[in-house]
């Protein structure tokens, strides 16, 4: 029997939908202003509460060697609300995001045994050492954008999302939150692996 690698500790999964709404396909970028609203206030910029977190999360891993649990509870619901905007954004499901329901997109994050599985002094580089995959990810995420265009094409035509955009479009967001979970939310010293499943 193959050994199963071990899981990373931020998962992501989009259920496929078997048939998508085209007047909702075709009227997203109006529809979304709003949650993007709320969301670009809980995140957006260098003032943003995310950002916010991440810097006082290093901090505290640095000095004290801790990440309190409610600031993880709130950095993991805010990666999930947020995973859900984009997932609908994307065209990947035709539910308006919930500020509170997991929906179609699963996103887990694992909470990290400070002590145990991390580096007290590796936040103070882990965005530095996510370069490479920042670089890459604006590569994907360009290509992704042209997937989305054409699917949305497709869903308008036949209904239905390409299975093999819409996996696409699932692994650079799976890659996406692999890589923030380790340089933002510093919930793991692994680092991400260069793929999309």
């Amino acid at each position: 029997m193959i050994a199963q690698p071990e899981s990373y500790p931020a998962r992501l999964e989009v259920d496929y939908p078997e048939q998508l709404n085209r007047l909702t396909t075709l009227l997203r970028v109006i529809w979304i202003i709003p949650i993007l609203v709320i969301l670009a206030i809980l995140s957006g910029g260098e003032e943003g509460i995310a950002i916010g977190l991440a810097v006082a999360t290093a901090l505290m891993i640095v000095v004290r060697q801790r990440y309190p649990r409610w600031w993880f509870d709130f950095s993991r619901e805010l990666a999930r609300f947020e995973g859900r905007v984009i997932a609908y954004l994307a065209l990947l499901t035709d539910q308006y995001p919930s500020t509170v329901e997991e929906q179609s997109v699963h996103i887990e994050i694992d909470y990290p045994d400070v002590e145990q599985d991390l580096n007290r002094w590796l936040p103070l580089v882990k965005w530095l050492l996510a370069i490479p995959h920042f670089i890459v990810l604006i590569v994907l995420a360009l290509l992704a954008v042209i997937a989305v265009i054409v699917a949305w094409f497709a869903i308008l035509i036949t209904g239905r999302y390409p299975r093999g955009l819409f996996d696409f479009v699932v692994g650079v967001l799976r890659w996406a939150l692999r890589v923030n979970a380790y340089a933002f939310l510093l919930v793991t010293d692994r680092y991400p692996p260069f793929r999309l499943s």
